[in-house]
């Protein structure tokens, strides 16, 4: 009998737990003083409680040179682009790297390299 009452709980949806921010694609364009960043993510946004929530262009040393703060989840909308513009990089730097953040799992491990030559 207690077999019987185990399973509705086993039928019942799993939540949907979404993997850590992948980056899929950057860009980076010459623009006025700096550079504008196209950035393309895919993250399986479950909404409010998990998203991608940002991502950040870094030197070599980790420095950040800009952020994109995103202000929503994406969860009907994968993958996506969003661009900054107005990034400043340092004379010499002749590659960054961009990080991504999503509000759970925090960083990505992995960082996109971008050459600015």
């Amino acid at each position: 009998m207690r077999h019987l009452l185990l399973a509705p709980l086993l039928l019942a949806p799993l939540p949907v737990h979404a993997d850590a921010v992948q980056i899929t694609d950057a860009k980076a364009t010459p623009s006025g003083d700096g550079y504008r960043f196209d950035v393309t993510l895919l993250h399986g946004d479950t909404g409010w409680d998990h998203y991608a929530d940002g991502w950040s262009v870094v030197d070599a040393d980790g420095n950040e040179l800009g952020y994109r703060k995103l202000a929503h989840p994406h969860v009907n909308e994968q993958p996506f682009t969003r661009s900054l513009s107005g990034v400043v990089v340092p004379d010499g730097v002749t590659t960054v790297y961009i990080r991504a953040h999503d509000s759970v799992h925090g960083w990505t491990a992995e960082e996109f390299e971008i050459d600015l030559e």
